[in-house]
C-alpha cells in the first residue's frame, strides 16, 4: 500500500496539486539558545502543531539547540501575510506550511525561495517520494480533504458518499464546511453529490456546484476558517457530518471522539513547507528543513497521530498497522479519491473566490 501512496505523489509532481493582529505564538521557550538562534514558522495550530512539536521541532532543537517559534494563523493569513513582509521588505517570519496546489501557484512563488539548490542534497534518496523536495517546497505529509461523521448507534446507516452528505433526511445533524480562500473543494464535493463522475470533474461547473449547495445551505451549521475550529467544532457537537482534513479527524479519533470517516468521500492533498523569501534566519529554517526529510522517525511519529503519509518510505514502515490502514488504499484512491487539477484550480483562483464569496455573503 505504501508504494501505491508513493506513486501517487509523483502523480502530484506533474500538477501545476484571522486579521493579523490574531497572530499568537503557541509556543516560544528561549531557555537553551539565544533570540537569534530560532526559526519563526507559521502553521494552523491544534492537534496538527502539536503533533508537528513533539515529533518534530522539539527532537530538532535538542539536538541542535534551535528554538523553533510557532505562530498560528489560518492558512489566508499565512499567504497574505508572507506577501505583505515580502513587498515591504520587512520579514519576521523564516517559514509557513500551505498546500502543495497553493505551492504551484504564481503569487507563491513571488514570496518564497526556490529550494532547487537545496534539494539537491535529497535527489539519490531512494526512500523519499520523487517529488519530496522541489522548488516550490519541501513536502510535509500527504492527506485527504473529506467527508466525516459523528458515529451512531450499531446498526444505524453510515455516510459514504457527498450524495450523502447532502441527505439530510437519512442523515439528520448539522453540516460542516471549509470557508476560506480555497473554494474548489467545496465546488468539487456539490459536483460529485450531484452526480458528476470524478474523472469529469475538471473544470469545474460553478453554476451547477452553487445550485447544488443552495440545497445543503440551511443545514450547515459550521463554516471552518482553520483546522482547530472544525475540531472544536466536532468536539462540541456543532456539526454531525463535516467536509475537514484528515488529519484533523484522525487527531479526534485519537482523542477517543466519535469519529470516523469515508476515504469514498475524498480529494487528494497535501502540506508543504516554504522558505520566505528574506526570511531571518535562513539559515536554520534550511536545517528544520533538513531535519524533517532526514528523520524518518520524526515523519512516522507525526503521521501515526495524523494519520497522514509521510514523503519516506522509510517512515511508513516504521508506522503501526492500525496507522496504516487509516491511510486511503490502492483502490481507494483508483475508484474514489479525487486528485484535483493544480493548474486549473491556480489558473482561475481569482474566479472561483469572487463567485464563492458573493454566494457565501
Amino acid at each position: 500500500m505504501s508504494s501505491t501512496w508513493i506513486r501517487l505523489s509523483a502523480i502530484r509532481l506533474r500538477l501545476p496539486i484571522c486579521a493579523f493582529a490574531c497572530l499568537i505564538p503557541l509556543a516560544v521557550s528561549l531557555n537553551s539558545a539565544s533570540a537569534t538562534e530560532q526559526v519563526v514558522i507559521a502553521s494552523t495550530g491544534g492537534a496538527y502543531d502539536r503533533a508537528l512539536k513533539a515529533a518534530w521541532f522539539d527532537p530538532f532543537t535538542k539536538e541542535t539547540g534551535i528554538e523553533v517559534v510557532i505562530v498560528v494563523a489560518t492558512n489566508a493569513e499565512m499567504r497574505a501575510k508572507a506577501s505583505a513582509m515580502v513587498k515591504a521588505g520587512n520579514v519576521t517570519w523564516d517559514l509557513y506550511l500551505d498546500g502543495e496546489i497553493q505551492a504551484a501557484s504564481e503569487a507563491h512563488r513571488q514570496a518564497t525561495e526556490d529550494l532547487s539548490g537545496f534539494c539537491q542534497q535529497f535527489a539519490n534518496r531512494k526512500d523519499l517520494s520523487p517529488n519530496a523536495c522541489a522548488p516550490g517546497g519541501a513536502l510535509l505529509q500527504s492527506t485527504a480533504t473529506l467527508l466525516a461523521y459523528r458515529i451512531g448507534n450499531a446498526g444505524d446507516p453510515v455516510p459514504e458518499t457527498w450524495a450523502d452528505m447532502w441527505d439530510t433526511k437519512k442523515f439528520p445533524g448539522g453540516r460542516a464546511f471549509p470557508n476560506f480562500d480555497d473554494p474548489w473543494r467545496v465546488m468539487a464535493a456539490a459536483l460529485l453529490a450531484d452526480g458528476v463522475a470524478k474523472d469529469k470533474l475538471f473544470p469545474l461547473d460553478v453554476d451547477r456546484a452553487l445550485a447544488k449547495l443552495d440545497q445543503i445551505r440551511p443545514a450547515i451549521t459550521l463554516w471552518w476558517k482553520t483546522g482547530d475550529q472544525s475540531v472544536q467544532g466536532f468536539r462540541n457537537e456543532e456539526y454531525s457530518l463535516g467536509q475537514i482534513w484528515l488529519t484533523r479527524a484522525k487527531a479526534m479519533q485519537t482523542e477517543g471522539l466519535p469519529i470516523a470517516w469515508s476515504s469514498k468521500a475524498s480529494f487528494l492533498v497535501g502540506d508543504r513547507i516554504l522558505l520566505i523569501k528574506g526570511a531571518p534566519h535562513r539559515e536554520y529554517a534550511l536545517k528544520l528543513i533538513a531535519f524533517w526529510l532526514n528523520s524518518p522517525k520524526a515523519q512516522a511519529q507525526a503521521c501515526e497521530v495524523l494519520s497522514c503519509t509521510p514523503p519516506s518510505s522509510e517512515a511508513i514502515s516504521l508506522m503501526s498497522d492500525q496507522a496504516r490502514k487509516t491511510m486511503p488504499g490502492a483502490d481507494d484512491i483508483r475508484n474514489s479519491i479525487v486528485v484535483p487539477d493544480a493548474e486549473w484550480i491556480n489558473a482561475n483562483a481569482a474566479m472561483l473566490l469572487e463567485r464563492w464569496n458573493n454566494w457565501i455573503r
